[in-house]
Protein backbone atom coordinates (compact mmCIF):
# COMPACT_ATOMS: atom_id res chain seq x y z
CA UNK A 1 0.00 0.00 0.00
CA UNK A 2 1.21 3.32 -1.50
CA UNK A 3 1.06 6.32 1.05
CA UNK A 4 0.74 9.85 -0.36
CA UNK A 5 2.32 12.66 2.06
CA UNK A 6 1.71 16.02 0.79
CA UNK A 7 3.18 19.15 2.09
CA UNK A 8 4.17 23.00 0.87
CA UNK A 9 0.55 24.51 2.17
CA UNK A 10 0.44 27.48 4.42
CA UNK A 11 -0.54 30.81 4.62
CA UNK A 12 0.27 33.54 1.64
CA UNK A 13 -0.87 36.58 0.56
CA UNK A 14 -3.17 37.35 -2.69
CA UNK A 15 -0.83 37.31 -5.63
CA UNK A 16 2.14 34.88 -3.98
CA UNK A 17 3.34 32.07 -4.72
CA UNK A 18 3.49 28.24 -3.28
CA UNK A 19 5.01 24.57 -4.73
CA UNK A 20 3.26 21.77 -3.04
CA UNK A 21 4.69 18.69 -3.01
CA UNK A 22 3.39 14.79 -3.37
CA UNK A 23 5.78 12.24 -1.73
CA UNK A 24 4.95 8.73 -2.30
CA UNK A 25 6.10 5.51 0.05
CA UNK A 26 7.32 3.74 -3.36
CA UNK A 27 7.92 4.50 -6.34
CA UNK A 28 5.76 6.48 -8.72
CA UNK A 29 6.88 4.91 -11.95
CA UNK A 30 3.82 2.28 -12.43
CA UNK A 31 0.95 5.54 -11.88
CA UNK A 32 -0.64 6.24 -14.73
CA UNK A 33 -2.65 9.92 -13.96
CA UNK A 34 -1.36 11.76 -10.47
CA UNK A 35 -3.82 14.64 -9.93
CA UNK A 36 -3.83 17.49 -7.47
CA UNK A 37 -7.69 18.33 -6.46
CA UNK A 38 -8.97 20.58 -3.55
CA UNK A 39 -11.89 21.19 -1.48
CA UNK A 40 -13.14 24.47 0.02
CA UNK A 41 -15.36 24.87 3.06
CA UNK A 42 -18.87 24.02 2.01
CA UNK A 43 -17.42 23.18 -1.40
CA UNK A 44 -16.94 20.08 -3.12
CA UNK A 45 -13.39 18.25 -3.98
CA UNK A 46 -12.89 19.47 -7.65
CA UNK A 47 -10.14 18.90 -10.03
CA UNK A 48 -7.11 21.16 -9.82
CA UNK A 49 -4.36 19.31 -12.43
CA UNK A 50 -3.44 16.37 -13.70
CA UNK A 51 -0.38 15.16 -15.33
CA UNK A 52 -0.23 11.25 -17.25
CA UNK A 53 3.11 8.92 -16.85
CA UNK A 54 3.80 10.35 -20.20
CA UNK A 55 3.73 14.12 -19.08
CA UNK A 56 0.74 15.26 -20.86
CA UNK A 57 -1.24 17.64 -17.76
CA UNK A 58 -4.67 18.92 -17.76
CA UNK A 59 -5.88 22.05 -16.23
CA UNK A 60 -9.10 23.37 -13.91
CA UNK A 61 -9.80 26.85 -16.29
CA UNK A 62 -9.86 28.50 -13.20
CA UNK A 63 -5.76 27.45 -12.45
CA UNK A 64 -5.26 27.53 -15.86
CA UNK A 65 -2.29 29.75 -16.96
CA UNK A 66 -1.28 30.20 -13.29
CA UNK A 67 -0.39 26.62 -12.06
CA UNK A 68 1.96 24.20 -13.37
CA UNK A 69 1.78 20.59 -12.43
CA UNK A 70 5.03 18.03 -12.83
CA UNK A 71 6.12 14.82 -11.84
CA UNK A 72 9.61 13.48 -10.48
CA UNK A 73 9.87 9.68 -10.61
CA UNK A 74 13.21 9.70 -9.80
CA UNK A 75 12.05 11.50 -6.48
CA UNK A 76 8.65 9.40 -6.27
CA UNK A 77 6.86 12.96 -5.91
CA UNK A 78 4.76 15.04 -7.44
CA UNK A 79 4.47 19.18 -7.48
CA UNK A 80 2.11 21.62 -8.03
CA UNK A 81 3.37 25.49 -8.36
CA UNK A 82 0.74 27.54 -8.02
CA UNK A 83 1.14 31.31 -9.07
CA UNK A 84 -0.77 34.73 -8.62
CA UNK A 85 -3.05 33.03 -5.74
CA UNK A 86 -6.32 34.46 -4.93
CA UNK A 87 -8.68 33.88 -2.14
CA UNK A 88 -10.84 31.56 -4.24
CA UNK A 89 -7.81 29.54 -4.53
CA UNK A 90 -7.80 28.69 -0.21
CA UNK A 91 -8.51 25.11 0.27
CA UNK A 92 -7.57 21.71 1.37
CA UNK A 93 -5.14 20.55 -1.32
CA UNK A 94 -4.83 16.60 -1.67
CA UNK A 95 -2.58 14.33 -3.92
CA UNK A 96 -4.37 11.31 -5.34
CA UNK A 97 -2.88 8.60 -7.63
CA UNK A 98 -3.74 5.76 -9.82
CA UNK A 99 -2.21 2.61 -10.35
CA UNK A 100 -3.45 0.64 -12.51
CA UNK A 101 -0.80 -2.34 -12.09
CA UNK A 102 -1.89 -2.36 -8.40
CA UNK A 103 -5.82 -1.46 -9.40
CA UNK A 104 -5.55 0.97 -6.65
CA UNK A 105 -5.92 4.85 -6.12
CA UNK A 106 -4.51 6.11 -3.58
CA UNK A 107 -5.44 9.67 -1.83
CA UNK A 108 -3.00 11.81 0.43
CA UNK A 109 -4.56 13.75 3.48
CA UNK A 110 -3.86 16.97 2.37
CA UNK A 111 -2.27 20.38 3.22
CA UNK A 112 -3.92 23.48 3.90
CA UNK A 113 -3.62 26.39 1.69
CA UNK A 114 -4.78 29.54 2.66
CA UNK A 115 -4.63 32.52 0.37
CA UNK A 116 -5.27 36.00 2.65
CA UNK A 117 -3.85 39.51 3.63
Amino acid sequence: QVQLVESGGGLVQPGGSLRLSCAASGSIFSFDVMAWYRQAPGKQRELVASITSGGSTNYADSVKGRATISRDNAKNTMYLQMNSLKPEDTAVYYCNADDPIARSQYWGKGTLVTVSS
